[in-house]
């Protein structure tokens, strides 16, 4: 999808970015390609062929904090394809308070499609081993992850480098019209938990790290196991929601209809 945006770039919007696939410019190599583009003045369209051709060799050589920089956020999901091979899901438990009110981190859980790894409270999570298991990553999975769980490690682990594309599935279904939480979601798609934490919810995440603290460790296992569920399952919905934004933004119909670029290419 992402060598089919054209929105990266300073003054293009959706609307614009449509107009542009509707005259059969479909990619970055169209664009440059072609001498001149409706609504484009010389000077911009010069500007913005060194634009593209900068992104397409950053793409290449795989520069995820390249595109994080210069997409909007709300279209970070647009680099899922070209990154998935890089993509990390990640989600926290807490133990039921705000930041600043006593509110702290249990565990970060991640999961990068082959292995889980978990980070408690007390035993390994510090911001070191945080920034070592998100180095060379290259795109972000979460729900609601922007709003709760990376402003929350933010200010509980200060220093821990969030600098790569970001896929919020909360607001990427959102954007579809579909409403819920991560639990509707997955029974909504058919995605299914292990039996163990099947109906758990985040309340009962905190009522096991109670009870861990106070020296269970099965509610440390159980805990582990519901968050553990969790980030693997961003992954799967993440596939499920990705196409449905793409053909969202009309991109499909234009590619299916096979368009080409009309006589004012060169």
């Amino acid at each position: 999808m992402i060598r089919h945006t054209f929105s990266l770039l300073n003054g293009i919007g959706e609307r614009l970015e449509r107009h542009i696939w509707r005259g059969g410019i479909l990619s970055w190599d169209n664009f440059c390609n072609c001498k001149e583009i409706e609504g484009i003045s010389p000077e911009r369209k010069i500007l913005y062929d060194n634009q593209l051709m900068q992104s397409s060799m950053e793409l290449g050589v795989g520069n995820a904090e390249y595109f994080a920089k210069i997409i909007k956020r709300r279209e970070h999901w647009r680099l899922f394809d070209a990154f998935k091979n890089g993509a990390l899901c990640l989600d926290i438990e807490t133990n039921g308070f705000h930041p600043g009110r006593g509110g702290y981190v249990t565990v970060v859980g991640l999961y990068d499609g082959y292995e889980s790894q978990c980070f408690v409270r007390g035993e390994n999570l510090t911001v070191e081993n945080l920034n070592r298991a998100l180095a060379g990553y290259k795109c972000l999975i979460t729900f609601y992850g922007s709003s709760f769980d990376i402003p929350f490690l933010l200010r509980s682990l200060p220093g821990v480098r969030f600098d790569i594309p970001h896929f919020d599935l909360c607001f990427a279904a959102r954007r579809l019209k579909i409403n819920g939480g991560l639990k509707k979601l997955e029974v909504m798609f058919g995605i299914e938990r292990d039996d163990s934490v099947k109906g758990m919810d985040g309340y009962e995440a905190v009522k096991l790290w109670e009870a861990h603290r106070k020296g269970s460790q099965e509610a440390r296992e159980l805990l582990l196991t519901y968050n553990r569920e969790d980030t693997i399952n961003l992954l799967k919905l993440a596939d499920i929601l990705y196409p449905r934004l793409r053909a969202s933004t009309g991109i499909e119909e234009y590619l299916t209809n096979g368009l080409r670029v009309k006589s004012y290419e060169s």
